[in-house]
C-alpha cells in the first residue's frame, strides 16, 4: 500500500505502480533498492554488465537488486539483501557493509530510493552471474583502468549508469 493517502493508485503490476498526486504521474517501487560499491583486495571495482529490457541495451552497472521481492523473504533485512545481491551477481561476499547515501534514482518520474552501500572486506565465494532469470557478466575492473574502460564499453553501444560516477565520488577514486 502507498503511504500518502492523496495519491491514487492507476495501475498496479507485480513490482511497481502507476500512480498520481496532485495531476503528476510517477511510478512507485514497491521494494526498496539496494546498490553496492565493491572494490575487491587488488583495487577492482566490481560492475555487472546485463540486458535491460526498458532501454534495450546492455548496461554497465553496480550490483543492485530489490529487498523482499521473494515470496517468503518480505520481512528480508536490507543489509541481508545486499549480501544476497552481491554474492548472486558478482560472486563475492562483504564482510562489512556501510551505508553511503539514501538518494532518488529519478527524481521527476518515481519515488524509488536507492540505499548505496559500501561493501569492504570483500571474499570471492562464487562465479557470481545471477539467478536462473537473469545473464549477468561479471567485470572487476582495476581503479587506474577504469576511466579507459568504462569509455571503451561506451564506443561499443554499452549504455553506462551514471550510478558508478557517483561510487567513483563518494570511494575516493575521484
Amino acid at each position: 500500500m502507498l503511504p500518502e493517502a492523496d495519491i491514487e493508485e492507476l495501475h498496479r503490476g507485480a513490482y511497481l505502480s502507476l500512480c498520481s498526486r496532485k495531476h503528476w504521474e510517477f511510478v512507485h517501487r514497491q521494494h526498496p533498492v539496494v546498490v553496492l560499491v565493491a572494490w575487491t583486495p587488488a583495487r577492482e571495482l566490481l560492475l555487472v554488465e546485463q540486458y535491460r529490457e526498458p532501454i534495450a541495451a546492455r548496461t554497465i552497472e553496480l550490483p543492485a537488486g530489490l529487498v523482499g521481492d521473494e515470496v517468503g523473504s518480505e520481512d528480508e533485512a536490507l543489509l541481508d539483501a545486499a549480501n544476497r545481491e552481491l554474492e548472486e551477481e558478482t560472486g563475492w561476499r562483504a564482510g562489512r557493509l556501510t551505508e553511503l547515501m539514501r538518494c532518488p534514482t529519478s527524481a521527476g518520474m518515481s519515488d524509488e530510493m536507492a540505499v548505496f552501500l559500501h561493501a569492504e572486506s570483500l571474499e570471492q565465494v562464487g562465479p557470481g552471474g545471477g539467478t536462473g532469470s537473469e545473464d549477468i557478466t561479471v567485470h572487476a575492473i582495476p581503479e587506474r583502468d577504469i576511466d579507459a574502460w568504462l569509455q571503451a564499453q561506451r564506443r561499443e553501444g554499452k549504455q553506462l549508469d551514471p550510478k558508478i560516477y557517483a561510487a567513483l565520488y563518494w570511494t575516493g577514486s575521484r
